[in-house]
């Protein structure tokens, strides 16, 4: 029996590493890498009701696993070697209820 397995991603993140002189934080790109995310093409219908929305046109979405607490909106992703953007908030479930690895999904569009 084969189990089903996602792949691993990079998700950048700003980590905050300090202040200027003035007191301002000063943020550094962190990469992150989360393992075992599914990837799906986005259905013809998130695409449209996403572009009704916000303009924004869904390519993949992305199955997050149970368990993961990283931050997820608005941030640069990395797969299949390009860069894609996140957007909207990730939707997630009650972990008992959803029988596989995975809880949350979040769209994402392509990006630089």
């Amino acid at each position: 029996m084969s189990r089903i397995k996602g792949i691993t991603i990079i998700l950048v993140d700003q980590v905050k590493t300090g202040t200027d002189p003035f007191n301002n934080p000063i943020y550094e790109e962190q990469e992150i890498k989360v393992d075992n995310v599914l990837i799906s093409p986005t259905s013809t219908d998130d695409i449209v009701n996403q572009l009704s929305i916000d303009g924004k046109k869904a390519v993949y979405t992305l199955a997050i696993p149970k368990g993961d607490a990283h931050e997820w909106e608005d941030k640069e992703v990395r797969f299949f070697g390009q860069k894609w953007r996140t957007f909207g908030f990730a939707t997630e479930g009650i972990d008992k209820l959803i029988p596989l690895d995975w809880n949350k999904k979040v769209m994402v569009e392509r990006y630089g």
